[in-house]
């Protein structure tokens, strides 16, 4: 897609990346990649390690900036704004955030401490509204009775749904979930498939994009994809256009076979 076919009203748009490029040394993670979400998108984004997948997360969730090409978040250009007036707009959730919680920080306080954008409550001041926010987050969850545990002592499924209610506290406008049903036994991620199809359909819910590995872990309700492969992207739009046995077997590199039961994605080698 090239720039000047993207849309050009930054007011319908939560993101807009043109031409960007990503290098860490003699490394390219990302390249000449073109891609907008609307505020009512719902994005899976796949590929196979190494792809660029979370890279191009931390660019939409303004945790770094490119090395080529331009980042519009939330109508703004990255390099232009203050991104610590960007983050709160923005919720985010990966494997390296859930590393920083302490793990004898009490559940209630991980989660009502992203209104302040910070990990391990201190000595922020919270009033009853927000304790009732997250507790009604964490309910929505399916983890209520988790409020008064500390972070340590809960499974990984528990962890994924409690740093999605915090990702959730601030009413973002872009949701950002890293493979949140990574490490996740069958029933765990069956269980936050559904809860994040439920989000997906509720259409008060931020514009949301989903890094995954798997089709398996795609939830109903999501409405586009993104394929990425060595930093490329394979091909982009309408959910039912790109994941395609076709498709698939490009962007990993196997011969593919796609499967459709309801709502569902399957994929095995042929």
């Amino acid at each position: 897609m090239s720039e000047s076919s993207l849309p050009s009203d930054l007011d319908d748009l939560v993101v807009r990346m043109a031409g960007v490029g990503v290098r860490r040394g003699h490394n390219e993670l990302l390249a000449d990649l073109d891609w907008s979400v609307e505020l009512d998108e719902r994005w899976v984004v796949l590929g196979p390690n190494g792809a660029g997948k979370t890279t191009l997360l931390r660019l939409a969730a303004a945790e770094m900036h490119p090395t080529s090409g331009t980042v519009h978040l939330l109508g703004e250009q990255m390099g232009r704004v203050s991104i610590f007036e960007l983050r709160p707009r923005i919720g985010f959730t990966s494997a390296a955030i859930a590393g920083r919680v302490p793990g004898d920080e009490i559940v209630r306080d991980v989660v009502v401490s992203a209104g302040y954008a910070v990990l391990g409550r201190w000595r922020e001041a919270y009033d009853t509204l927000d304790t009732e926010r997250a507790d009604e987050l964490l309910a929505s969850l399916g983890i209520p009775h988790l409020a008064e545990r500390t972070f340590g002592t809960l499974s990984e499924g528990e962890r994924k749904r409690a740093l999605i209610a915090r990702s959730l506290m601030t009413d973002p406008e872009m949701l950002l979930l890293d493979e949140p049903a990574a490490g996740l036994d069958l029933g765990g991620r069956e269980d936050l498939v559904a809860r994040l199809s439920s989000l997906a359909m509720d259409p008060e819910a931020p514009a949301m994009v989903l890094v995954t590995h798997h089709v398996e872990e795609i939830p109903p309700g999501f409405t586009h994809a993104l394929l990425l492969r060595d930093g490329h992207a394979v091909v982009s739009g309408l959910m039912d256009d790109v994941i395609t046995s076709e498709n698939l077997s490009k962007t990993f590199d196997q011969d593919l076979l796609l499967e459709r039961s309801g709502d569902r994605f399957f994929a095995r080698r042929r």
